[in-house]
């Protein structure tokens, strides 16, 4: 009798080891949309400057084998300060970069249009949210050694 259960334990088993090995990779394939840096001391003196504001920004990526339309996706610092992305669709394995200032926005770059600072330079966190209000993915730092966190 042990032998039986023994042989129905190896068979369930190999079953398993066979279909994991017609889909490998499947979880990882699947990928998603992260909050990947935060920039949030630009370089020189904070002046309000349109290249000063510029300098802060987060990156988003899309780590999946389609595009991702972002249409309606918030990110948000810790005080609420939000940027909701318009008709924008963030193509596959590519990033956006958020710049908090004022410029043109291009299918790699958009902008707040924002004429004061967002991020914190010491301590502060990003929230991306999906349209329906759901947090997508979080980014936190507190250091003021770095003037970037990667997450």
């Amino acid at each position: 009798m042990p032998r039986a259960r023994t042989a129905g334990a190896a068979a369930a088993l190999a079953a398993a080891a066979a279909t994991l090995m017609m889909f490998p990779g499947q979880a990882q394939a699947a990928g998603s949309v992260h909050i990947t840096k935060i920039w949030y001391d630009s370089p020189g003196s904070d002046n309000r400057s349109k290249a000063s504001l510029n300098g802060e920004w987060v990156q988003i990526k899309n780590t999946t084998a389609k595009p991702v339309s972002l249409k309606g996706w918030k990110l948000t610092d810790a005080s609420r300060h939000a940027y909701t992305f318009k008709a924008f669709t963030l193509k596959a394995g590519k990033t956006v970069t958020v710049k908090t200032g004022k410029g043109t926005n291009t299918g790699t770059t958009v902008y707040q249009q924002r004429a004061a600072y967002v991020w914190n330079n010491d301590k502060d966190k990003a929230t991306l949210t999906r349209s329906s209000g759901a947090v997508h993915d979080t980014c936190a730092y507190n250091s003021t050694r770095s003037d970037y966190k990667n997450c």
